[in-house]
């Protein structure tokens, strides 16, 4: 199959897509190759290790392991729907079935709105434990994390449903060279031969939805954490408190300002661009999520020491 060749059935709809990848210039494929290679490596090694440690150490079962655990899995899956299929777009013509590229386009859209909720969930967290540290037990009780888990995926599951079933809704017929490394919302739409602008109001609702709701929720969350640390006497007590919160606001002001940039601006901005940003957070946040939470973090350390000695004694 030749890149400009196009699939259809007797209803004169696309059959399969050519996804042209991040590049076309092939001087340039086989060092991203190895570069996005050795970040998924990395990302999996990372994020499954991360979840090993906690799993293993009954001291870091605690309502914010619980919530870095989650984020860890749900990195460890949403790689997996990215990278492979990227990777294969470096070393030969990546095509990928309409079923295919919708089942792609599910997940990715389920992953990313349970990153969403679950970086607000652990900002949540913080503002508990710094905040109202003696209600702390209370406030984030076994049962109301287990809650506050379910509703993540439960708008994970509403928001991959309304993507994916509005891009259902769409005719391809004029082309099927999607100019990007995965099946994403926007260079689908430019390629449908029917209008779009339903499916438009429906990524400007539900991104906004999951992007403007969960953003304000850890904007407020670290406003009144920075008040009270800021109230802190103690300059130790300041200092752990910052170091807690600091990774994390890394690590979500790499997700949303990269999401944000991607879905809530004109869709006459440049594809490259595009690349670029979802980049960001589809393959670089999940592998730097691990160490930013790790790097400075003195109860990961002890876990990986104590595993590491049994480890060695068995």
């Amino acid at each position: 199959m030749t890149l400009g060749r196009m699939t259809f059935s007797n209803d004169s709809s696309v059959k399969e897509f050519v996804l042209l990848g991040l590049t076309q210039q092939p001087e340039l494929q086989p060092p991203l190759f190895f570069l996005f290679l050795g970040i998924y490596v990395v990302s999996r090694v990372g994020n499954l290790g991360l979840i090993v440690l906690i799993v293993l150490n009954p001291h870091l079962h605690t309502p914010m392991y619980y919530f870095l655990f989650t984020l860890s899995f749900i990195d460890f899956c949403y790689s997996t729907v990215i990278t492979p299929r990227m990777l294969v777009g470096f070393v030969k013509q990546n095509i990928i079935s309409h079923a295919e590229c919708m089942t792609q386009l599910f997940f990715f859209c389920f992953f990313v709105i349970d990153e969403c909720y679950i970086l607000t969930a652990m900002a949540y967290d913080r503002y508990a434990a710094i905040c109202k540290p003696l209600l702390y037990q209370v406030t984030m009780s076994h049962q109301v994390c287990h809650l506050m888990m379910v509703g993540v995926y439960v708008m994970g599951l509403v928001g991959a449903m309304a993507h994916t079933g509005s891009m259902l809704t769409l005719t391809f017929c004029d082309g099927n060279i999607i100019n990007h490394y995965m099946c994403d919302i926007p260079p689908l739409q430019k390629l449908s031969c029917t209008s779009t602008s339903t499916n438009e109001l429906v990524v400007f609702i539900v991104v906004g939805v999951n992007v403007i709701i969960p953003s304000l929720t850890v904007f407020i969350s670290y406003t009144l954490i920075l008040s009270n640390i800021l109230s802190i006497r103690s300059a130790e007590g300041r200092s752990k408190a910052f170091s807690t919160c600091g990774s994390h606001v890394i690590a979500v002001s790499l997700f949303y300002g990269a999401s944000a940039f991607m879905y809530l601006k004109p869709s006459s901005a440049s594809v490259d661009d595009d690349k670029v940003s979802t980049i960001f957070y589809t393959i670089v946040g999940p592998m730097l999520n691990p160490f930013i939470y790790s790097l400075r973090n003195k109860d990961v350390h002890i876990a990986l020491r104590k595993t590491l000695k049994k480890s060695i004694f068995i």
